[in-house]
């Protein structure tokens, strides 16, 4: 229960949290910015199932794969691309916790 509530709380509540603590004037335009990160699972849709609750997405689908991943952390440091870049990393957190669980 505890892997699932962090999980999709870091998917929903940390984009929307951002978004009002740092982004006053266009909170809206921003969190839905924000939210949009989760079409990253779109790369889900390649898998057999598509949806595995034992399955780590980092490293497995093509999105989540430990190339692109240094590429959203840059998306994340230039200005034009920040919020993209953000959205995108919050999703791989996300997921990298929900993959941490699954250890242990």
């Amino acid at each position: 229960m505890l892997r699932h509530l962090l999980h999709y709380g870091i998917h929903f509540l940390v984009p929307i949290l951002i978004a009002l603590l740092f982004f006053k004037r266009d909170r809206v335009k921003v969190g839905l910015i924000l939210l949009a990160g989760i079409l990253l699972d779109v790369d889900h849709l390649l898998a057999n199932p598509i949806f595995d609750p034992n399955r780590c997405s980092i490293g497995f689908h093509p999105l989540h794969s430990y190339i692109l991943i240094p590429f959203y952390l840059g998306l994340a440091l230039w200005k034009r691309t920040r919020l993209l870049g953000l959205a995108l990393v919050i999703h791989i957190i996300a997921d990298a916790t929900d993959c941490l669980f699954l250890r242990f």
